[in-house]
């Protein structure tokens, strides 16, 4: 199931949760904030389908290898399995899902055990190293799972991607107009399974506190909400 995607490195240990750099205003970076990162279910699957289907030609191009059609999109977001593979999520103050991923297990990848990574963000929520933020949480579920390698297919002309493969220590190989970018990964440690730990109850949180102010704006401004607002609101159960 190719994806078209990004990337991590060998020797180093992936390094969540996840942080983004801010800017001072004089230009350079200061602290960092961190930017908690939800795993999402099945239940999420109109979320997802929003996301992928507000991408526009070009983006879609990049993100699947081919323009895909609107009819595509939703073929792909049903064809999602959450119980093998695991999609994670990005969601502003008003749980919109400006930036996913989805790390899915290879079949008959061998003796090596290995998983494929796809990252798409927002047009205007790009700029802030997300999907480099996304890779590492999603590395280090498959560091903890026992996955020794993880590829990244992306066309040769998504610099983006091939960017964060490269910062990831993978090798890329080039064949025509596309590439493929592999990560060995390392075993799991004590830390790589605290940080998920981590990360994923940083992620819930924030998910939930989030929808409990959306849910009191809406009810002090009059607004009961629609049914897709209801669905959106009410977290799923953590699938971590």
């Amino acid at each position: 199931m190719k994806q078209m995607s990004n990337k991590q490195e060998p020797e180093q240990e992936p390094e969540p949760p996840s942080r983004a750099p801010r800017q001072r205003r004089g230009g350079g970076e200061s602290r960092s904030d961190v930017v908690p990162i939800r795993r999402i279910g099945a239940t999420f699957r109109p979320q997802v389908a929003i996301h992928l289907l507000a991408l526009d030609e070009h983006d879609r191009y990049l993100r699947f290898g081919y323009a895909a059609s609107d009819e595509k999109i939703r073929d792909y977001v049903e064809g999602i399995d959450y119980a093998r593979d695991h999609v994670y999520g990005i969601f502003n103050r008003s749980l919109r899902l400006i930036a996913m991923a989805h790390l899915a297990e290879m079949e008959n990848s061998g003796a090596d055990k290995s998983a494929e990574f796809g990252v798409s963000v927002l047009k205007h929520a790009r700029g802030r190293g997300y999907g480099t933020l996304l890779f590492e949480r999603a590395a280090t579920h498959a560091v903890n799972s026992g996955i020794d390698k993880l590829y990244i297919y992306a066309l040769s002309e998504n610099v983006a991607m091939l960017h964060i493969a490269q910062k990831a220590g993978a090798v890329i190989e080039h064949m025509g107009g596309e590439s493929e970018a592999c990560v060995h990964l390392p075993g799991p440690t004590f830390r790589s399974l605290l940080e998920e730990s981590l990360a994923s109850h940083v992620g819930y949180v924030d998910y939930w506190l989030k929808a409990e102010a959306r849910a009191l704006r809406r009810r002090f401004s009059g607004k009961n909400g629609d049914t897709q607002d209801r669905d959106t609101m009410v977290p799923d159960v953590d699938p971590d």
